[in-house]
């Protein structure tokens, strides 16, 4: 297997620190717009692991499908891993399809609403570009694993495994995220910075959460018929986090995970929450008041700039914040239903990362390294054949358990990252 990577942002630069440590491949290329970031990151892991060489650093414009498609074809590269922020999926989607690489990425393909209908099921949703192309996938007889980061990804593997051994019918897939994480500036007070792309928290957390049910989708005979939007941060409920995290608020989000999971899975309802906090809801709104979320480029002083763009570049960089972080994020899914005894059953299966461990591992802040992992696993799996599919799927076609068994498995045969599955006796208080 030779891996080209595009991006050496946090998580890239992340995943690339996990991967040094397997020998499952030959060949991981580093790629970013800036040539300095990308070495950088090859020096780091060539550094932890002495007469490493599999490891190069390279330059590629990701915003060009020709030019990823010109990388994929002078690097050999036989799986690409992106991981950029998703306005650069599609050009990498095709630059792969045209070179005949196979393709992975943690986010999917944006969502677009008509602008006279902001809050209405958008016309092209979250990795809808994506599935339109399956069939060009499956006749180069390549893969897309779309969506295997850790929301989505490591979350769907879990609904995946929840499915198979734990529920008879399943009432709903509810993920569920969130952290006591807390960020201290350079003065030693606490102070704000996002733990992944201000960009994309953007993105998510201002568009009208999508929610699935079976019902509507029987109703109006179609997948795409149990799709409906709520308003932002809808639903507040109160979830008690595992791992000494404790009670968070959580609010609908629009997510992959609704997306995805009802193409493969039995669930009566499917829904995504994060646990935002009332500052990060208070920023948001305050930012979709002011416009700052548009990305529409705007002149300033005869530059051309997105307002979104200004929020991410004053911000701290997330994969930067790692020494100043302090706390434990969590990411999991909350099934309710049946059990396989025929008797009702609410368990959250989960999987905790904690800063002060993976800054000391890895030197990576952990929302960045959760997400990381999870990649770099499922292309373990489809080198040893573990996992192997055709057109473009998501976690939940493959089966968990290999996944599940690899992650927890102690090193050096495994990750060395445990997860959990808690049984939760009462349904999550709602707010108000």
């Amino acid at each position: 297997m030779r891996i080209l990577m595009i991006g050496a942002g946090g998580v890239g630069d992340a995943a690339a620190k996990i991967a040094v440590e397997r020998d499952f491949f030959d060949v991981f290329v580093v790629a970013d717009y800036d040539i300095e970031r990308a070495r950088r990151t090859v020096d780091v892991v060539k550094e932890r692991r002495p007469g490493e060489n599999r490891f190069h650093a390279v330059a590629i414009d990701a915003s060009d499908a020709d030019n990823v498609a010109a990388m994929i074809r002078l690097t050999g590269a036989t799986h690409v891993l992106n991981a950029v922020d998703p306005r650069f999926v599609m050009t990498i989607f095709a630059g792969c399809l045209a070179a005949g690489a196979n393709y992975l990425d943690m986010a999917m393909s944006l969502s677009q609403r008509h602008p006279s209908k902001p809050f209405e099921l958008p016309h092209i949703k979250l990795g809808d570009e994506q599935f339109a192309q399956a069939g060009d996938w499956e006749r180069s007889e390549r893969l897309a694993l779309v969506g295997i980061g850790v929301e989505p990804g490591l979350s769907d593997v879990f609904a995946r495994y929840a499915q198979d051994k734990l529920f008879g019918e399943i009432d709903e897939l509810g993920t569920r995220d969130g952290a006591n994480l807390a960020y201290y500036g350079p003065d030693g007070s606490e102070a704000f910075a996002p733990g992944f792309s201000m960009w994309t928290i953007i993105e998510e957390c201002l568009n009208p959460p999508v929610v699935w049910e079976k019902e509507r989708s029987e109703k109006g005979g179609s997948l795409e018929a149990g799709f409906f939007t709520l308003p932002p941060f809808s639903e507040p409920e109160i979830f008690d986090f595992p791992e000494g995290i404790g009670p968070v608020e959580c609010v609908q989000v629009e997510h992959e995970e609704v997306l995805l999971m009802p193409r493969w899975l039995d669930a009566k309802r499917v829904t995504f929450k994060y646990g935002l906090g009332a500052e990060m809801i208070s920023i948001l709104k305050a930012l979709k008041s002011l416009g700052l979320d548009s990305t529409e480029p705007i002149t300033i002083k005869g530059v051309q700039v997105a307002p979104r763009d200004i929020v991410a570049a004053v911000l701290p960089d997330p994969a930067t914040i790692g020494p100043q972080l302090t706390g434990k994020t969590c990411a999991g899914v909350h099934v309710t239903g049946t059990g396989k005894d025929g008797k009702p059953r609410s368990t959250y299966l989960y999987h905790v990362a904690d800063n002060e461990v993976t800054m000391r591992d890895y030197g990576a802040q952990c929302i960045v390294w959760q997400t990381a992992i999870n990649p770099i696993v499922a292309l373990e799996l489809l080198a040893t054949g573990a996992w192997s599919g055709v057109g473009v799927l998501g976690p939940e076609a493959f089966p968990a358990e290999p996944f599940l068994d690899l992650l927890a498995a102690p090193k050096p045969g495994g990750y060395g990252s445990a997860w959990g599955i808690q049984e939760v006796e009462a349904a999550p208080a709602p707010v108000g």
